[in-house]
């Protein structure tokens, strides 16, 4: 089957390398809870502005750049893993592919969802920064999971 859509399957491995070093730095920004001053760099912004300053445009900002770090680490990774070929890529492969990625979207939108409805100020600002990320992170787990499953079932029809 042609799928034009997705990357060589050579480049899942660089995406698991970046995606994990992501979450090493994600767990360590979350719960050290400091910025390393080697991170703090001059970036250009579109915009920038806070809630007591007025927005400027087209600017430099003096800034710790971790999480924008993390978060390309984890976005480009994530990527990377859901979107490269495996393989043998057939049309049993591009099914799980799809149903994953639908599933994925029922649960990231369905945790959306709950975030409205209970979550307020700054732990609704938490959960829209972690559901950046977990429409990614379900539909690898879900895929992997669905590859795993049908392998394994393979490999006890092959047996028996």
């Amino acid at each position: 089957m042609k799928t034009n859509y997705l990357f060589p399957h050579t480049w899942k491995k660089p995406g698991w390398a970046l995606f994990i070093l992501g979450i090493l730095f994600g767990f360590y920004y979350l719960f050290v809870q400091s910025e390393p001053p080697f991170f703090n760099v001059r970036l250009f912004a579109l915009v920038d502005g806070s809630f007591l300053k007025p927005y400027s445009f087209f600017t430099l900002v003096k800034t710790n750049a971790l999480d924008e770090i993390i978060t390309v680490l984890l976005l480009v990774g994530g990527i990377l893993i859901a979107f490269s070929k495996e393989k043998k890529e057939d049309e049993f492969i591009s099914k799980i592919r799809l149903e994953s990625l639908v599933w994925a979207t029922y649960v990231n939108y369905a945790i959306l969802l709950i975030a409205v409805l209970f979550f307020f100020d700054l732990a609704f600002l938490w959960v829209l920064i972690f559901n950046m990320f977990t429409l990614l992170f379900f539909f690898i787990i879900r895929f992997n999971w669905l590859l795993y499953k049908s392998k394994k079932g393979l490999r006890h029809e092959e047996q028996a």
